[in-house]
């Protein structure tokens, strides 16, 4: 069994992050401090989906409980393929409420971000395909964990955070033509 702790996790991201953008620094050869700073906030939005995508809710002593790898339970993979059916299956409204406004809500950010940053994703349904993959590759990413349900409804609803996020810029950027 192999224990990833909260702290290790969020320091291989960063670590991560900053050599990657410390190449991009490298090729260009000048830093665009506009473009940093909007990177900046998708880095901490990235964090914080990191935080609760793959780590349990729960605290133990007030501490966030690490991510448990065990590869004797990885198969079969623990799946949820039927949208919105466990969704009523919480213990109770408050535990279900909370899932559907986070799970929409840590994405509603990249929606605004990601069209600011990258020129390119200037149309709905391009944000909605963005959003969509970036929250393929987390459930992907959590299939080899146990205390981790990979979960259509996670997928649907992370996208339309991304795509809610996207008609908030819309909004503000027609406002600004």
């Amino acid at each position: 069994m192999t224990k990833i702790s909260f702290v290790a996790g969020e320091l291989f991201f960063s670590v991560i992050w900053l050599i990657i953008r410390v190449i991009t620094w490298l090729k260009q050869g000048k830093i665009d401090w506009k473009r940093e700073a909007l990177l900046l906030l998708m880095y901490v939005n990235l964090a914080v989906i990191i935080r609760f995508a793959f780590f349990p809710m729960a605290r133990i002593n007030g501490k966030i409980q690490p991510l448990i790898f065990e590869a004797d339970k990885v198969f079969p993979f623990k799946v949820n393929m039927e949208p919105f059916v466990h969704l009523a299956e919480y213990d109770n409204r408050k535990h279900m409420i909370l899932n559907l406004i986070g799970n929409i809500g840590m994405f509603i950010p990249s929606g605004i971000i990601l069209p600011i940053i990258y020129k390119k994703l200037n149309s709905f349904g391009k944000i909605v395909l963005t959003g969509f993959l970036m929250s393929l590759a987390i459930e992907i990413l959590q299939l080899p964990f146990a205390v981790r349900t990979s979960d259509v409804d996670d997928l649907l609803l992370n996208t339309a955070g991304v795509n809610l996020g996207y008609v908030i810029y819309s909004m503000f950027r027609k406002g600004k033509d």
